[in-house]
């Protein structure tokens, strides 16, 4: 089984099978990249579908299993991008709304561009 932390979470806040682009700032990233692929004033986060996925993603009802850590490892390199458990793990409880896709991206400081084609 595997599962992501809270700081991948944004990653998988679209409907299923949406595709998507992302890109953030790293530690590594030049002020002329940020500017390039993030805008001015554009945080540090964005993200990009599809105007065929809006309606979609404005009304899609997302739910998330919370899980305990113990039995995770990182995997992914050079950084950990999941975790991964090689045993049965049984969820904290039964799966929770995520909520408003739109409004978490707000929420994140992420910027949601919607585009003809990715």
């Amino acid at each position: 089984m595997w599962a992501v932390d809270y700081g991948r979470a944004p990653d998988y806040w679209f409907p299923r099978e949406c595709p998507r682009a992302m890109a953030w700032a790293t530690p590594e990233t030049s002020a002329a990249d940020r500017e390039h692929i993030l805008g001015p004033g554009g945080g540090e986060r964005v993200h990009a579908i599809e105007y065929r996925w809006l309606e979609r993603m404005r009304t899609v009802e997302l739910f998330a299993y919370r899980l305990p850590a113990q039995h995770f490892r990182p995997i992914g390199s050079p950084v950990p991008n999941a975790s991964v458990s090689t045993v049965p793990v049984i969820p904290l409880g039964p799966p929770e709304p995520v909520g408003d896709l739109l409004r978490l991206h707000e929420d994140a400081g992420i910027q949601l561009r919607i585009m003809t084609n990715l």
